[in-house]
């Protein structure tokens, strides 16, 4: 199952860095202030990078390395 590592940027100028296997989904809920303690106190969100892996353990990796 492919798996995704993103950047959001927030509404203060962070930026927040994820991986799923489901990046719609947890990007809704990053919006919606069901995401991470980083993000829903700094909402609103937008997606400013994606990676995209053939498995979620690489996507994994790579947001540790960012």
């Amino acid at each position: 199952m492919k798996g995704y590592t993103y950047i959001l940027e927030c509404s203060d100028g962070t930026y927040y860095t994820g991986s799923t296997k489901y990046l719609e989904l947890r990007i809704r809920q990053h919006q919606e202030g069901k995401g991470a303690n980083h993000t829903k106190k700094r909402l609103p969100v937008h997606l400013v990078y994606v990676e995209i892996f053939q498995r979620i353990d690489e996507a994994f990796y790579r947001e540790k390395q960012i």
